[in-house]
Parts: structure tokens; C-alpha cells; sequence
């Protein structure tokens, strides 16, 4: 039997999936989608390599991730964030938002972000190549390669 996630969020054209690197190494990845709800968005996948997880990728990528939706006109992000992560998102800015419940077998914290007034993020600015490369294709094999 084979595991996997794949999701209609995948395939629709409005999500960003985003890969982070730190040289030519693959370090981490984020996506990000507009949900129905107007100014709605939504970040998931954030998944950082444990080589790099004493780094600063993963801030980097949640930052990249909430520029990136505001400033395509978003007002407010959501994430599920595993319980062990719920204080990094925190020190963020992110606020928890309901109860803990499983998700994928794993505890995970509703938690969101006002994306009012949120601009360029020091470090990180929407569509910066240098630290994470947007496709603009989503490819199901086990390393993405931007092309």
C-alpha cells in the first residue's frame, strides 16, 4: 500500500507550493492557497529537512508564505500546525484558533495570522528567488526541480 497526501489543492492553479534552498540543497517546502471565503488563505505542507531544521528555513518560509498572501489581498491566513510547533508559530505572531484535533494521526493546533497591514517581512519578500522558488507547476515526483 502506498501513503499519500495529494489533495485537490495540488492541482488547482491558485496554489503556490514553494520549495526552500539553502545553496543548491533542498532545505524545505510551504504551500499556500486562497480559500472560498474572500481574503481567506491557507498555509500547510510547511516541512523543513532535519539538516536544516537549527536554521532559520522554516521562519523564513512561514514569512514568505504570509507576505506572499497578503500581498496578493489576503486579510487573514490559517494554518493546522502540530502541537510540538504551535510556539514557533506564536513568537511568528500567529494566534491559536480553537482546539486541538488529530490530523493525519498527529495533534494539530488551529492557529491565524491577520494579514492586514503585513507587507514585505524583513528578510523575506514576496516572489524573493534567492531563498524560495514558487512553481508555477506542481510535479508529484519525490524531488521538485524547478524548471
Amino acid at each position: 500500500m502506498v501513503f499519500t497526501d495529494v489533495d485537490r489543492w495540488d492541482q488547482d492553479g491558485q496554489t503556490i507550493h514553494v520549495v526552500a534552498a539553502q545553496g543548491s540543497k533542498m532545505a524545505g517546502t510551504v504551500r499556500l492557497y486562497p480559500l472560498n471565503e474572500v481574503g481567506l488563505w491557507k498555509g500547510d505542507r510547511l516541512a523543513v529537512l532535519p539538516a536544516h531544521r537549527s536554521s532559520l528555513v522554516g521562519m523564513r518560509l512561514v514569512r514568505f508564505a504570509v507576505a506572499t498572501a497578503a500581498a496578493a489581498g489576503g486579510s487573514e491566513m490559517v494554518a493546522s500546525v502540530q502541537t510540538a510547533n504551535t510556539t514557533f508559530f506564536e513568537r511568528l505572531g500567529w494566534q491559536r484558533d480553537g482546539v486541538v484535533g488529530p490530523y493525519y494521526g498527529r495533534p494539530h493546533q488551529p492557529m491565524k495570522i491577520d494579514l492586514n497591514g503585513v507587507s514585505a517581512i524583513r528578510g523575506v519578500s514576496p516572489g524573493q528567488t534567492e531563498l524560495a522558488l514558487p512553481f508555477d507547476r506542481f510535479d508529484h515526483s519525490p524531488l521538485l526541480v524547478a524548471s
